[in-house]
């Protein structure tokens, strides 16, 4: 259960950073700490329990006159991060109204990415799989929810009207995630015509912009390069404008 809540509010909290709604991004910020160090304390004192508070939690992970499970120096990181991100967001003013503060991009991006980090930490050390497994889910994680990109019955459509055929490639291949899409797919969600489609990936792929790779099963996916273009050039068409 713990688990779940965690996944959910991380879900949560990339959801309202890509809308750029900043407030709701850092309390849903405090809310995966507190989940986060729920998990650290059942992890380390065998005790399950789902109403503990944060500070509780670090406390008792903290405390040297207790005996614990846990390899504290290995998962003292994530509990030192959670601690930073939770007084953070409080002493901000994020949780309590205030005269003098506004949420704004920085400070939640900083919430964001320390999430992203504890997060991948957790599954790295507690997940018992091979490691190309916890990388795949890490990545399947982090892709971005994709607002501008509506799913209807077995229809997939790219709400902007604004794009051009390059950029709704981009942007639909990123929704795809790590399996992608394949030319046909491709043709029949992306609304362009099949020569601009096919022009398009094939620039996509080329050498010189190598954004997008074919995979050996003939689907199409965004390489780094492609999604670092998307955090970098393409953010605000994710969302509906």
């Amino acid at each position: 259960m713990l688990a779940t809540q965690l996944v959910d509010e991380f879900i949560s909290l990339e959801r309202r950073f890509i809308q750029r709604d900043w407030e709701p991004a850092e309390l849903d910020g405090g809310q995966f700490c507190e989940i986060a160090a729920r998990i650290l304390y059942h992890l380390d004192s065998g005790t399950l329990n789902y109403n503990k508070g944060h500070d509780e939690c670090i406390k008792y992970f903290e405390n040297d006159q207790v005996q614990h499970l846990l390899n504290r120096r290995e998962v003292g990181h994530i509990a030192k991060v959670l601690q930073a991100i939770y007084k953070f967001r409080s002493q901000r003013g994020a949780v309590h109204i205030s005269a003098t503060y506004t949420p704004n991009h920085m400070d939640s991006k900083l919430i964001v990415e320390s999430v992203r980090w504890c997060l991948n930490e957790l599954l790295r050390i507690f997940w018992n799989a091979d490691r190309d497994s916890v990388a795949k889910t890490i990545r399947e994680l982090l892709q971005f929810d994709v607002p501008s990109v509506g799913v209807y019955g077995e229809t997939i459509l790219v709400q902007r009207t604004d794009l051009k055929p390059e950029e709704e490639v981009l942007v639909l291949l990123h929704f795809a995630g790590e399996n992608g899409y394949n030319r046909t797919e491709i043709g029949k969600f992306v609304m362009a015509s099949p020569a601009a489609i096919t022009t398009n990936i094939q620039k996509l792929c080329s050498p010189s912009y190598r954004q997008v790779i074919q995979l050996k099963n003939g689907n199409y996916r965004l390489t780094d390069l492609g999604e670092r273009r998307i955090r970098n050039e393409l953010v605000d068409k994710l969302i509906i404008k």
